[in-house]
């Protein structure tokens, strides 16, 4: 091999070597405080940030927990999921061995008496990829009873990975039904948040 192809060589080594001993750094999926908007200007409803989805007789709703949604509810909405949410992540990121894990407030509701549901099979498909729940931490006694009276309705606090984007497509999954409404609430969360800025401003 000639002197010129070893240097070559020898340098694209280096290269490799240097890239692998500087890993990237890592994206983190929640906003700093300077980019979310302030709170206390939100107007909307939860139902309006949350995915809905209906399977037989059951009604399962997902809320995202992220105080870049939840700002822009209403001020009484936004206390209580931020108090849900700060009530129970530190056990959650415990149980997930995770410091970002993304949490979803998820009820279920029956319509009709003696309902059962499975906690497990509720997952979030986000950019095509289906995301199981890593912990689940009721917030109603009944919750693990996994079976719903008539007009009943559980809740629990789901956590996700923290590699979940709420910024892209999102699908709440329960067996073989779907809800694909996120794109919907996205640009509801987006003229949102233009008009919270505009209160805050004035």
């Amino acid at each position: 091999m000639r002197d010129q192809d070893m240097a070559a060589l020898a340098r694209r080594w280096i290269l490799m070597l240097a890239c692998l001993a500087v890993p990237a750094p890592a994206a983190s999926q929640e906003p700093d405080e300077e980019d979310l908007v302030p709170a206390g200007f939100g107007t909307l409803l939860q139902d309006e940030v949350s995915l809905s989805l209906r399977s037989g007789d059951l009604l399962i709703k997902a809320t995202p927990l992220a105080e870049e949604v939840t700002r822009l509810t209403a001020p009484d909405t936004h206390a209580r999921l931020s108090a849900l949410a700060a009530a129970h992540r530190e056990t959650l990121e415990f149980q997930t061995r995770s410091t970002d894990p993304v949490l979803f407030l998820v009820s279920v509701f029956s319509y009709q008496p003696d309902v059962t549901y499975q906690p497990e099979d509720i997952n979030i498909v986000n950019q095509g990829i289906r995301e199981r729940p890593l912990a689940i931490q009721a917030i109603t006694p009944g919750w693990g009873v996994q079976r719903l009276d008539q007009q009943e309705t559980q809740m629990a606090i789901y956590a996700f990975s923290p590699f979940i984007n709420l910024d892209l497509d999102l699908e709440i999954e329960y067996r073989d039904a779907r809800n694909a409404g996120w794109q919907r609430i996205l640009t509801v969360l987006e003229a949102e948040r233009a008009k919270v800025r505009a209160r805050a401003g004035g």
